[in-house]
């Protein structure tokens, strides 16, 4: 404020009360975290599982930038829900989880799509190097335990592996790769068939 001569005589300060802005961007954050992640596993959920491969079904059509899926499951994963209990059934799944995380290439994305099913989306990647990595993770589990109550537990995973084709839409590339781990299964499990 100024006087007659513009001399300032005074000033106006307004302030706005953002505080209930700021939880609101919060609380938001935090259902966007419960909405595209597993509770479990914190890896991401079915529904970022889909939109991640749709964006990349567009990348590859735009970029020609290729893609595979890893199709993963625990091998026996009832047993140790039944054996055990469904605490050391998500220990099971953690421990999984968190191998894909620390032991593979940071822009790839593990999700869980369901159970004890795991898709990896591997991004930029040709089918021996798809095949390579699998079976690099598929060893990582094998060789690694969890313990309970002092008794070492091992895990197997079986896996599916296949690029996307030209012609391929989510349904087709996601039944692909779970036709191919059932292959693995059927072949005596912890094993990986790509096709």
């Amino acid at each position: 404020m100024t006087d007659s001569d513009d001399n300032i005589i005074g000033r106006i300060e307004l302030f706005i009360d953002i505080s209930n802005q700021a939880a609101n961007e919060m609380r938001i954050k935090g259902l966007e975290k419960l909405a595209l992640l597993d509770y479990p596993t914190q890896l991401a959920n079915r529904n970022y599982i889909e939109r991640e491969i749709q964006s990349r079904f567009e990348e590859e059509k735009r970029l020609n930038v290729p893609f595979g899926i890893l199709f993963i499951d625990i091998d026996h994963f009832k047993k140790f829900n039944d054996t055990y209990d469904h605490d050391v059934g998500d220990d099971v799944l953690k421990f999984v989880a968190d191998t894909f995380v620390a032991k593979t290439r940071p822009y790839d994305l593990y999700g869980r799509w369901g159970g004890e099913g795991v898709i990896g989306i591997i991004r930029n990647i040709k089918d021996k190097d798809l095949e390579m990595l699998g079976n690099r993770v598929r060893s990582l589990i094998e060789n690694s335990y969890i313990i309970h109550e002092n008794e070492k537990l091992y895990v197997t995973i079986s896996i599916g592996a296949t690029l996307v084709d030209a012609d391929d839409s989510i349904d087709s590339l996601i039944q692909r790769a779970d036709t191919l781990l059932y292959q693995s299964k059927k072949m005596g499990r912890n094993c990986l068939t790509i096709g």
